[in-house]
C-alpha cells in the first residue's frame, strides 16, 4: 500500500466572511468529503454548512480554548487516515483565529497541510483601500489599553512601511478612532464595516473625518470592522542619527545619577531624548564589562 495514502490530509479552508456565495467551488468540494471538519464554533459552521448544501459530515469544536488540548486527538484522526478541513468562523484560518496549534503539530508528524485559498477580511480591506500596498503589516487586533495604544503607533511611525491592518470590534472601534484624533496621529484611514454583506460601508479619510462619517451612520456599533492605517510621510519618523555612542551615553548616564548599568539602562529607555533600543544598550554594557570590567 502506498504509505502516502495511510495518512489524512490536514486542509485549511477559507470560508465566506458574509456572503456564502463567495465560498469556492474547491472548498465546498473539500468540506464535502473531509471526514471531520475542525470548526472554531460548531453552532456558527452549522449555518455555513446547510447553505452550501453539505451534509453528513463529523463537526468538531477547535477554538481558542481547547486547541491545544484539542491537537492530539486531531493528529490521532489524522495518522489513522481520516481527512480533516478547519475551518474558521469567517475568512482564512489563522489569520487572528485558532489553527495554528493543529497545523504545527501536524507539521511535526509529517502530515500533509495544504492550503485552500479564499476570503480574508484584511487582505480585502487592504485591496480596496486605495493605499501604497507594496509593503503593509498585519497586526490583528487593535489593543485595548491606551500605553499599548501608543506604543503600537510609535511602531507604526517608525516603521519601515506606511500601510498597516488591524481588525477591531463594533464596541471598541470609536474609541480607537478617538484615540487617534486625541494624539493628533496624522492617519489616512480606510474602516471597512460588514464587507460582503448586504449594508457593508466603508468609511474613508482622516480620524476626525471617519468618526463624523460614523456618527453619521448612527448604527455603527454593529458588525465586524477591518481597520486600513496609512501613516502620512510627514508624520513617520526617519532613523536618526546617532551623536553620541550608546556606551558613552550609559556611561555619562551612570555617573550623573550615580547608579548601576542596569539603572542607568531603565533611565535610558524612560527619556524620550534616547533613541537606541534595549538591546543596543544591554549591548553597550557589554562591551563595556569586557573592556573595563564593570
Amino acid at each position: 500500500m502506498d504509505e502516502q495514502k495511510t495518512t489524512g490530509t490536514l486542509y485549511i479552508v477559507a470560508t465566506p466572511i458574509g456572503n456564502s456565495r463567495d465560498m469556492s467551488e474547491r472548498g465546498r468540494e473539500i468540506l464535502s468529503t473531509a471526514d471531520i471538519i475542525a470548526a472554531e464554533d460548531t453552532r456558527r459552521s452549522v449555518v455555513l454548512l446547510n447553505k452550501l448544501g453539505i451534509r453528513g459530515n463529523s463537526l468538531s469544536a477547535n477554538h481558542k480554548f481547547n486547541e491545544y488540548g484539542k491537537a492530539k486527538w486531531f493528529i490521532e484522526q489524522l495518522a489513522s487516515g481520516k481527512d480533516i478541513a478547519v475551518i474558521t468562523d469567517a475568512g482564512t484560518p489563522c489569520i487572528s483565529d485558532p489553527g495554528n496549534e493543529l497545523i504545527r503539530a501536524a507539521v511535526e508528524n509529517g502530515i500533509r497541510v495544504v492550503g485552500v485559498p479564499g476570503c480574508c477580511a484584511a487582505v480585502n480591506a487592504l485591496s480596496i483601500s486605495g493605499f501604497d500596498l507594496s509593503s503593509f503589516l498585519f497586526y490583528g487586533f487593535f489593543p485595548r489599553e491606551t500605553a499599548d495604544r501608543r506604543r503600537v503607533l510609535m511602531m507604526m511611525r517608525k516603521g519601515d512601511t506606511a500601510t498597516y491592518a488591524f481588525y477591531e470590534s463594533p464596541k471598541r472601534i470609536m474609541s480607537v478612532i478617538d484615540f487617534f484624533i486625541e494624539e493628533g496621529a496624522q492617519l489616512r484611514l480606510c474602516l471597512c464595516n460588514d464587507m460582503t454583506k448586504l449594508h457593508e460601508m466603508t468609511f474613508r479619510g482622516t480620524p476626525q473625518e471617519v468618526k463624523d462619517q460614523l456618527i453619521a451612520k448612527d448604527t455603527y456599533e454593529k458588525g465586524e470592522y477591518a481597520l486600513i492605517v496609512e501613516v502620512c510621510d510627514d508624520y513617520r519618523l526617519r532613523e536618526v542619527e546617532h551623536i553620541t555612542s550608546p556606551e558613552a551615553l550609559l556611561v555619562d548616564c551612570m555617573v550623573r545619577s550615580d547608579c548601576t548599568a542596569k539603572d542607568a539602562i531603565k533611565m535610558l529607555l524612560k527619556d524620550e531624548n534616547n533613541t537606541y533600543s534595549k538591546n543596543e544598550l544591554y549591548a553597550a554594557h557589554l562591551a563595556l564589562k569586557e573592556r573595563f570590567g564593570a
